[in-house]
């Protein structure tokens, strides 16, 4: 499919599933500023492709002025997949700055039982870093509605606390640098359909620490959301409201600011 047959779909095909919900995403958590340089950072995958792509069309109709940059970032991928990568940059029309870091090198020396919380810190540390270099100011990341409610599930299994994965946030190392997640309301399935459609293939986690020594605990709890949606088939809706309709009257304290607020003995 030509380039332009891709970018039409994305806007007429698929504009209730994936265009009406990025630009909702976008005005509803005031993602995007007039001025603003954002850096759409590219993993390889469905997710971080579409997003680049959606960006693109925002930009060429939006009602405001800002600059994005795309940045692919090199952990220390197999040739075959940076590879991969170019060729769907190219069969994109994305122009791309590559940059090299040697995350999967520490990752293979690390010890750590499940390292894609490390991958990812350092991933976001870098991409900053390499933004700030070139005068952003965002760095603007591909996280989906699926993402959103995994990570509510996988903070309230495996790290005892109850938080979810905000459509922005500052960070608190680079000053004056934010993150955003516009596809933050678009769910993995439609994404799917989407590159199918188009008969595009992306790049899988690219990681070789995970494939050659650990499970995906995201994996299961994919999982076990799918499983539970036979059942219920809001659960993930339901998941996705919680966290933006805590009652406080029913918590026993909650964390902010790195400070922890006891609502029992106040």
């Amino acid at each position: 499919m030509e380039v332009r047959e891709i970018e039409k779909s994305i806007i007429k095909k698929y504009r209730k599933k994936i265009w009406a919900k990025f630009v909702r995403a976008v005005k509803d958590y005031s993602l995007i500023n007039e001025n603003d340089v954002i850096a759409v950072c590219i993993s390889g995958g469905k997710d971080s492709f579409l997003m680049a792509k959606c960006m693109q069309e925002l930009k060429r109709h939006g009602q405001f002025k800002f600059d994005i940059k795309f940045l692919v970032m090199d952990p220390g991928y197999s040739e075959y997949d940076l590879d991969f990568i170019k060729k769907n940059c190219e069969i994109l029309n994305i122009d791309a700055i590559i940059f090299k870091s040697n995350i999967f090198e520490v990752l293979q020396q690390s010890k750590d039982e499940f390292p894609c919380y490390l991958c990812a810190k350092m991933r976001r540390g870098n991409l900053y870093a390499k933004a700030k270099e070139l005068g952003c100011n965002k760095i603007a990341l591909g996280h989906h509605f699926n993402d959103v409610i995994e990570t509510i599930m996988l903070n309230i299994f495996y790290n005892g606390t109850f938080g979810g994965m905000p459509p922005k946030l500052f960070s608190d190392n680079f000053k004056g640098m934010e993150l955003i997640r516009p596809l933050y309301l678009i769910k993995e399935e439609d994404i799917k359909y989407w590159a199918n459609s188009c008969n595009l293939e992306f790049m899988q986690c690219g990681c070789s620490v995970t494939k050659e020594k650990y499970a995906s605990k995201r994996k299961e709890i994919k999982e076990l959301i799918a499983k539970l949606k036979k059942d219920n088939a809001n659960i993930d809706i339901n998941i996705f409201r919680s966290i933006e309709n805590v009652n406080l009257n029913t918590i026993n304290g909650y964390d902010k600011d790195k400070e922890h607020y006891d609502l029992i003995n106040k």
